[in-house]
């Protein structure tokens, strides 16, 4: 029987209803495996990047099955967890459980950093059904008391390979230990490197398994492009690509997070709106650019490789790498934020001097070659520092005009003072 339906799962109407409303239609190969499995309780390796449908294939059995098994919340507690290794992934997993939730009676929560924790410890002291969390944040509630995974049944790994990247194994570790070992377990990644493999083979039982290839998902959906242009030409070429006003909305990958805020200072130069979203970014300012971004307020969002996988935006119509990736897997991520739910769109890189040997990587894992573009007459740009260092003067002279303002005002107080 060939599945073209989310009705033909073994799903409830409670979370058919919501899928109806929000025009989820034909499910993708990861949620058609997926879902009759973590109905039958298994456990479940998954090989998919963002943009296959992951989190409905893992949300959905899972919603189900709190939403038909009694319970009584406890205070601090949860029956499901899903770690994820950011904070925009945990909020984008949120956001849609929430609506497959709709019409369940079920309470869920978000815990994450770089905010304060009031308000996660007074959403969690009446306890909920489903925890969605980072790391970090969570191991620090634990540790004062605040959460207790002692109910847990159900525990899903988000982007497991992300989380061990950015060195949250000594966390997990901590966390997993206060975990019950009788629960069932899900665990998805991007990649399989041989830490994941260990890793899966060391919380999984006999898990069900399925690999959604990254080249299905690239290739075929997405019009690739690259330019090799010299690293001091980089700014001119991007600022000649943005002239073209069917870029209506992008996001531009940069390899280091000084290397994305020197890409906005050029846009903002060029006067093309935009902003920067990287981990030195506090959790308002990265919301905020996003919502801007999302809201069409801004044409461009930069980011660095860990915003890749937590950014889900609707109808980005390109994806450019300023930068090539440091890891060739992330390739696939990046491009990834583009042609999704059906649409086209478009992928375009740079490739400088010094990033041959990327390139070579990248073309191996997706197995095919890029088709290289010529690049156009670039005009010249004027260097950013000139105008860096007239803004430092301009800084400085406020300062001082503010200090002398100030130092006069000090002074007309104690004469006042001394007359009285």
């Amino acid at each position: 029987m060939t599945i073209t339906s989310f009705h033909h799962l073994g799903l409830i109407k409670e979370l058919t209803r919501a899928l109806d409303e929000n025009n989820y239609k034909t499910p993708t190969p990861i949620q058609i495996s997926a879902i009759p499995a973590l109905l039958e309780e298994r456990d479940f390796l998954g090989i998919a990047q963002t943009g296959t449908g992951k989190t409905a294939a893992f949300a959905l059995p899972i919603l189900q099955q709190l939403f038909t098994t009694p319970y009584t919340r406890t205070p601090c507690t949860t029956r499901a967890l899903v770690l994820a290794p950011t904070r925009e992934l945990a909020i984008q997993i949120a956001d849609n459980c929430e609506i497959y939730a709709k019409y369940l009676s079920l309470r869920q929560a978000t815990i994450y950093g770089g905010v304060k924790q009031k308000a996660q410890i007074q959403i969690m002291s009446g306890g909920v059904d489903l925890l969605i969390a980072t790391p970090g944040r969570l191991l620090d509630l634990i540790q004062q008391g605040r959460i207790d995974l002692g109910s847990v049944t159900h525990l899903i790994f988000d982007e497991a390979d992300r989380m061990l990247d950015m060195g949250f194994i000594k966390d997990i570790r901590k966390i997993m230990a206060t975990i019950p070992k009788e629960r069932q377990t899900l665990l998805f990644s991007a990649t399989m490197p041989s830490s994941i493999t260990q890793l899966a083979n060391s919380l999984l039982s006999n898990p069900k398994r399925i690999d959604v290839t990254p080249e299905v998902v690239t290739v075929r959906k997405i019009k690739q492009s690259l330019y090799k242009v010299s690293k001091k030409n980089k700014r001119a070429l991007l600022a000649t690509l943005l002239k073209n006003e069917d870029i209506s909305k992008a996001i531009i990958f940069s390899r280091t997070k000084h290397g994305a805020n020197r890409i906005v200072k050029e846009l903002e130069h060029a006067e093309i709106s935009t902003a920067a979203i990287h981990g030195n970014k506090s959790q308002t300012a990265r919301q905020k650019a996003l919502d801007a971004f999302k809201n069409g307020e801004i044409r461009t969002l930069v980011a660095t490789d860990i915003a890749a996988r937590g950014i889900d935006v609707d109808n980005i119509t390109h994806v450019i790498n300023y930068d090539l990736p440091a890891e060739p897997e992330s390739y696939v991520h990046r491009i990834g934020r583009t042609a999704r739910a059906g649409t086209s769109g478009a992928a375009i890189s740079f490739c400088d001097e010094t990033e041959g040997k990327l390139l070579k990587l990248i073309e191996r894992i997706i197995k095919f070659q890029i088709p290289l573009l010529k690049t156009p007459n670039l005009p010249k740009l004027e260097p950013l520092v000139k105008e860096t260092q007239a803004r430092k003067v301009e800084v400085k002279k406020k300062a001082t005009n503010s200090f002398q303002k100030n130092k006069l005002k000090k002074q007309r107080t104690r004469l006042g003072k001394n007359r009285k």
